[in-house]
């Protein structure tokens, strides 16, 4: 039997969207035969700041039993997704704080040669995804990393509009994860499986 992918999906949600994203990619993931790990990164905000946003305090209820991300698992994974929500063009501190805990397995070595991808998620339309990724992807090329994005490879990408991650829109919370973001999220899952197949196949040939 062939060694499953290991994918590990490692993201920041403050109030649910990237939640939903980040499980659109483990289920279509499995669905390719990877083994997922999906992990969110430790939460930063004062209690009080969260308190003061209902839907922030609600979904940080929600997943304060998943499991926070740690370097282990981008030790154990063939490939990683990273998500975030855009803060001014860029990615949210509480997932760089993570990335900047990477340092140790940097300098080892262990970061590179694994496949990397990036999602990402916004309040209004031209509100900075394609900016967060490529930013987020700058890491991905210090790590010694192999970047996989889902490009313009399929269909649903020219509905989704972003060939460097999964998007989103969310307009304040009033516009949910559809049906065209889920497709956009298969299509980059599948394609981050397929691409970690191959190279895990090489590796071990």
């Amino acid at each position: 039997m062939t060694d499953p992918v290991k994918l590990a999906i490692v993201y920041y949600s403050s109030t649910g969207t990237n939640s939903e994203v980040a499980k659109a990619l483990a289920d279509a993931a499995e669905k390719a035969g990877a083994e997922v790990r999906l992990r969110r990164v430790a939460e930063l905000a004062p209690q009080a700041a969260i308190d003061a946003n209902p839907a922030w305090a609600a979904h940080h209820a929600a997943v304060a039993d998943l499991a926070v991300a740690t370097p282990d698992d981008l030790v154990w994974a063939d490939a990683v997704i990273f998500g975030s929500p855009t803060r001014f063009g860029n990615i949210a501190s509480q997932l760089k704080q993570f990335i900047d805990t990477l340092g140790g397995l940097w300098a080892q070595g262990k970061l590179a040669d694994k496949v990397y991808s990036g999602f990402a998620s916004s309040a209004t339309r031209h509100g900075g995804q394609e900016s967060t990724l490529l930013a987020l992807y700058n890491s991905f090329h210090h790590f010694g990393g192999i970047v996989v994005a889902p490009g313009y490879t399929d269909p649903a990408k020219f509905a989704d509009g972003n060939p460097y991650g999964t998007s989103h829109i969310d307009a304040q919370g009033n516009n949910p994860v559809n049906d065209e973001t889920r497709e956009a999220a298969r299509v980059q899952a599948e394609r981050v499986v397929r691409i970690a197949a191959r190279l895990k196949a090489g590796a071990a040939a």
